[in-house]
């Protein structure tokens, strides 16, 4: 497989014996190169000497020489710079587009690194590296760590960005996304983020200092004031409540006024739900925290400690919502605040992220370091990713090292992509007296 011939070039895990162009020439490799994954040779400014001559310039590694040919390559100028063709089998001379010969170095995969990357492949114990993580370095473990809450943060970044860009370079109405997109702890984070674009925030704002207002508006663009949303057995209850005839009455005017459409309310998902997670008790909440003018920009900035992030973020329900999880049914009084773990999440999903996006956006260097600061001050997540790493060997301190760790199952085992993966590159190099 030729990405695997690519990994034992550019870690250099090379044969004992020495290496010979195919007309007999020594080679040496001093720099593999830079691994390119775009358009182009494959490593850039590699330096190898052939013979007695020192060569700085571009690698090409194929399976076979012949697939010089079937790439185009022999009549693509961009590889005018190549200095040594690679191949694990050289079936046929190869030439360049302005008529040069290329050595060539045949260079097979070693068989450990081949039967160790196999394993990782075909293992069904997950992770696919067991086997090696006890024995890593304290070192090995925390560079990696480090670098995939890093490659976490930034992906998160991105996806702020995104948004950003969709609200017509809004972070106002990006941060309100997301926090909403992550109101919905997975199962209607979907449901949650639609509902946050469908919620016209600078209407909103004519009415922020009227709750009402603001739940109606809410409930109202997540379809939920519409009667068919009501469970059949609740309906006439709904009504006589009064409660949601007044907030579908109020949602009615203010519809008309800014012109406002609901969303389909069938994408929101109850199978399965604790009540406490319901949409109408977390859109009441996210009403209570927008009315109180706390789920603004400007003051998560200025939280500089975990406690000032749990106050941004503490909310609880309005008054008929003490009382409900839909309309209509009755329950025991409960003032439905955010539990220490849901707070937790929500500092880990969105607060810090969008910390951290905010200093990338503004070049406030600060922030970021803020960032990952409150991360590493927060206790880890305890799910069965964290859980599945820990009986692996890993110790598991903080949520940095926690998001460190999904990053990793996610982007990484998920996807077998051991190559890229610090833990991969142990587990391929060990010998086999390791196993």
């Amino acid at each position: 497989m030729e990405e695997l011939l690519h990994y034992t070039w550019k870690h250099r895990l090379l044969p004992l014996q020495p290496l010979v162009t195919t007309d007999g020439r020594p080679v040496e490799v001093i720099d593999p190169g830079l691994h390119n994954r775009n358009a182009g040779p494959d490593f850039f400014n590699a330096k190898v000497r052939i013979g007695e001559t020192l060569w700085v310039g571009n690698v090409e590694i194929h399976l076979k020489a012949s697939d010089w040919y079937l790439h185009g390559h022999d009549s693509d100028h961009r590889y005018d710079n190549v200095v040594l063709h690679v191949c694990q089998t050289v079936d046929r001379d190869v030439m360049t587009a302005d008529g040069k010969y290329l050595p060539q170095l045949q260079l097979d995969v070693p068989t450990t690194v081949r039967e160790h990357y196999e394993e990782l492949l075909h293992t069904d114990q997950y992770p696919p590296c067991y086997r090696i993580i006890p024995d890593l370095s304290a070192l090995t473990v925390h560079a990696w760590m480090a670098a995939l809450q890093t490659e976490r943060l930034e992906q998160k970044t991105e996806a702020i960005r995104q948004r950003a860009e969709r609200l017509e370079g809004s972070w106002e109405a990006a941060f309100f996304v997301t926090l909403a997109r992550n109101y919905g702890f997975g199962i209607n984070g979907d449901a949650f983020e639609q509902w946050a674009y469908n919620v016209p925030l600078s209407a909103v704002g004519h009415h922020r200092d009227d709750l009402f207002q603001v739940e109606a508006i809410f409930m109202g663009q997540a379809g939920l004031l519409e009667l068919d949303t009501v469970p059949a057995h609740y309906q006439q209850d709904a009504l006589n409540d009064g409660y949601f005839a007044r907030l579908r009455n109020e949602y009615q005017y203010l519809a008309h006024k800014f012109s406002l459409r609901p969303m389909d309310a069938s994408r929101w998902n109850f199978l399965r739900l604790r009540p406490q997670n319901f949409p109408h008790i977390r859109i009441s909440q996210l009403a209570n925290l927008y009315y109180r003018q706390k789920a603004g920009l400007s003051t998560l900035i200025e939280c500089k400690t975990i406690q000032e992030l749990r106050e941004l973020l503490t909310s609880q329900v309005t008054p008929y919502w003490e009382t409900h999880y839909t309309f209509g049914s009755l329950s025991a009084k409960n003032e439905k605040h955010l539990s220490v773990g849901s707070l937790n999440l929500l500092m880990i999903n969105t607060a810090i992220p969008m910390l951290f996006a905010i200093g990338r956006h503004r070049h406030r260097e600060e922030l970021c370091d803020r960032a990952f600061d409150l991360l590493e001050q927060l206790r880890p997540e305890n799910n069965y990713i964290i859980r599945m790493w820990q009986q692996c060997g890993l110790a598991v301190r903080s949520a940095g090292d926690s998001q460190a760790l999904i990053q990793l199952k996610k982007q990484y085992c998920d996807r077998r992509d051991c190559l890229r993966c610090r833990f991969g590159y142990e587990y391929l190099r060990k010998t086999d007296d390791s196993k």
